[in-house]
């Protein structure tokens, strides 16, 4: 990480201190849950903002697959740095599934200080998980923020630059399946706002994983 990058990363990172404990009740409740059932370590972790947390049907398409949801909020990506001992290192996860990135944009976060994060991110899941695999399911485009998808694309490129190096590193397209033939964005695939998938959505969301997981992860 050079020192621009490092200076971007460190002046976000103080700029949204103030925020990054706005969805720890959702953590505590996480923590609650595991207080109870503590889950298997090698499990498949999948760590993200709302694509994942409001995927209804998560355990019957990743059913036998060994995955555990733990997608939280609205969250960014300094927000999965923040809770990265409590929600990934307890874990021991044998992979990682990551969707960020999408709310960071909407944020004003430009894609190379994202990518700059990712790194981050990398680096740390190296350490204290060593072994674990990291896939960035790249953001995906919404109705609603139609005018980032160049951003998006972006930084979706950048993360696939960056994984290309990295041994045990993946990135699904999350971007082009959610387009018709003719390049136009689906309409039908999503909730009254916009942005949320419905569940035609999450199918096309959930067979994309499905298809990685079958041929890379079984």
């Amino acid at each position: 990480m050079n020192k621009i990058l490092l200076f971007l990363f460190l002046s976000f990172g103080v700029f949204a201190q103030k925020s990054l404990n706005r969805f720890e009740k959702e953590i505590l409740a996480f923590e609650k849950q595991d207080s109870i059932a503590m889950p298997a370590k090698g499990m498949k972790l999948f760590i993200g903002s709302s694509s994942f947390r409001l995927w209804k049907n998560f355990d019957a398409d990743m059913k036998g697959m060994n995955a555990l949801n733990r997608g939280f909020g609205g969250s960014t990506l300094i927000e999965a740095l923040h809770y990265f001992d409590r929600m990934v290192v307890k874990y021991q996860p044998s992979w990682v599934f990551m969707y960020e990135g999408d709310n960071d944009l909407t944020s004003g976060t430009s894609p190379e200080v994202i990518a700059a994060q990712f790194e981050e991110f990398s680096d740390r899941l190296a350490k204290q998980v060593p072994g674990a695999k990291l896939v960035f399911v790249s953001a995906r485009p919404s109705l609603a923020r139609e005018a980032l998808k160049a951003k998006q694309q972006d930084l979706n490129q950048r993360i696939a630059a960056i994984a290309a190096k990295k041994k045990g590193h993946y990135v699904i397209d999350m971007h082009s399946p959610f387009y018709n033939a003719d390049g136009s964005l689906m309409q039908d695939i999503f909730v009254a706002d916009r942005l949320h998938l419905n569940e035609k959505g999450y199918a096309i969301f959930a067979k994309q994983i499905q298809h990685f997981i079958q041929t890379y992860a079984k």
